[in-house]
């Protein structure tokens, strides 16, 4: 049974709250990957609004609070119709579909916004990752800019960049190893790129957006929590979101570290990534057609 089935079935036929139903409802938002903490807050809040203001409709009032949990976290702008030249650099761990996702970013750009992107093949540890990304580059039709393998992942964002000033690109997408051996080693590596985007391109926009797997639940947090205190992360993407995927780490990316999804992934094919709909999110999340 889908999660979102488990929540719709719990509210069937409940009209009041009452503690037992306050207790049981915060197990099951932790079964789906919200924080205890968090869990207890929008229950209590469930119970404070349901009380206040004599809101009929228990699912409909859990969606509300929900959305508006969701709603406080403002997204950075990440219009593809801005005229600046924007540099996207996709961050997270071996496995959650960085490259993959580099893809479907130049495919939205390029196919419905008819923008044009470059893609930096800046995961230069993992061989894969380079050949990756230069069969995506093919297929789209799109410019990779790679070195060898074992080069200065800095080094091709700079290549990158200097290709798209001189071309009229619209994006610079940036694939990021997944795997560094200390946070201290991320955090320089970060730096360096940095250091490179604001000097070869002081006016660009900048963006760096965390790729998280749904299907790792809280583990998802945890590698939030890293990134977002290594470096300043603008957002979420986040990959390999169907029927297997709980979603409540949304909620706690937006409660407990103010990081908004802005792109959700629902498979492999290019055509399955979306802008994130808080509202329809939540809808889903709890059931309501």
């Amino acid at each position: 049974m889908k999660f979102s089935d488990r929540i719709k079935n719990f509210f069937s036929g409940k009209l009041n709250v009452n503690q037992e139903t306050l207790d049981d409802l915060c197990d099951l938002l932790i079964e789906g990957d919200f924080g205890a903490a968090q869990a207890v807050k929008i229950t209590d809040l469930l119970k404070e609004r349901s009380r206040k203001s004599g809101e009929g409709g228990l699912l409909q009032l859990l969606a509300k609070l929900l959305l508006e949990e969701l709603n406080k976290v403002k997204i950075k702008d990440c219009s593809p119709v801005n005229d600046k030249l924007t540099t996207i650099l996709l961050l997270g761990v071996n496995g959650v579909g960085k490259t993959t996702t580099a893809a479907k970013l130049s495919f939205m750009y390029g196919n419905q916004y008819n923008k044009k992107t470059i893609l930096a093949a800046a995961d230069t540890f993992r061989a894969a990752a380079v050949d990756q990304l230069k069969i995506h580059g093919q297929k789209l039709d799109t410019r990779v800019v790679a070195h060898k393998q074992g080069g200065d992942p800095a080094a091709v964002v700079y290549d990158a960049l200097e290709a798209a000033l001189s071309g009229g690109t619209d994006f610079v997408i940036a694939d990021t190893a997944g795997r560094m051996h200390t946070k201290s080693a991320l955090v320089e590596e970060l730096k360096k790129i940095d250091r490179i985007v604001e000097s070869k391109a002081p006016s660009a926009r900048y963006l760096k957006y965390l790729v998280l797997d749904a299907t790792t639940g809280r583990n998802a947090l945890a590698q939030a929590e890293v990134f977002h205190s290594a470096v300043s992360l603008d957002g979420v993407i986040l990959t390999k979101y169907d029927s297997s995927a709980k979603g409540g780490v949304v909620f706690s990316l937006a409660s407990e570290l103010q990081l908004p999804v802005v792109y959700i992934c629902t498979g492999e094919k290019y055509t399955d990534m979306e802008v994130f709909n808080p509202e329809k999110f939540v809808k889903e999340f709890v059931g309501i057609e």
